[in-house]
């Protein structure tokens, strides 16, 4: 069967409730779903993140919060430009908002959403050219399974970027403020990674549709 146009699959995923009624692993999710996600057919580059947080669960926007600012700042995008679905495209692992765990922080993204949702998803972004792995779930998810961890795998973003054919892959750490220390102990992000980051995303914006 032809994959189904991204629009339609996405509809039928906002209309999924099934981590809330019939939950598959533990317990059900404690409010009302709201999956958020963004793109189209003609996307060119995908942000594969890891779940939305409270703010963008109230608003239904994607990143609207100031790991959006920071995550912005870090491609060289403006609101008008990140939030354009005609090039870009936004498919986080957990489509909604987790709930918080008891220290206060984001619980991980539902494990039933992405084996359910996201290859059909993907089938329906034909004409992506870089794609974006914030996280380890997104990471693990795109790239496989990779020995130390988030930073080794975001320290190898130059030979994952160079074994990777259209679409192009980059990993990333996730944008959050709970990751400035992660930022100070590794300076060579800001130094070295975001100046390619920047230049792959421009370049992608750019191509003819």
């Amino acid at each position: 069967m032809p994959a189904e146009d991204f629009d339609a699959t996405a509809a039928r995923l906002r209309a999924c409730r099934l981590c809330r009624d019939a939950p598959l692993f533990g317990a059900p999710l404690p409010h009302e779903p709201r999956p958020v996600v963004q793109g189209s057919a003609t996307a060119r580059l995908l942000i594969a993140s890891q779940a939305p947080g409270n703010r963008a669960h109230r608003s239904g926007i994607p990143f609207s919060d100031p790991s959006g600012r920071r995550l912005r700042t870090w491609l060289g995008l403006d609101e008008a430009e990140f939030y354009d679905p005609a090039r870009v495209a936004i498919l986080p692992m957990g489509a909604c908002f987790p709930g918080l765990d008891a220290k206060g922080g984001d619980r991980p993204p539902r494990r039933e959403c992405a084996p359910t949702w996201r290859a059909a998803l993907l089938a329906g972004l034909p004409r992506l050219d870089l794609i974006l792995v914030i996280g380890q779930y997104a990471q693990a998810w795109h790239l496989g399974p990779r020995p130390g961890g988030l930073t080794e795998t975001v320290a190898g973003w130059r030979a994952i970027l160079a074994a990777s054919e259209r679409p192009r892959v980059l990993p990333l750490p996730h944008p959050s403020w709970r990751n400035n220390g992660w930022l100070r102990t590794n300076p060579w992000f800001e130094a070295e990674l975001l100046p390619v980051l920047r230049a792959e995303v421009a370049r992608a914006m750019d191509l003819r549709r």
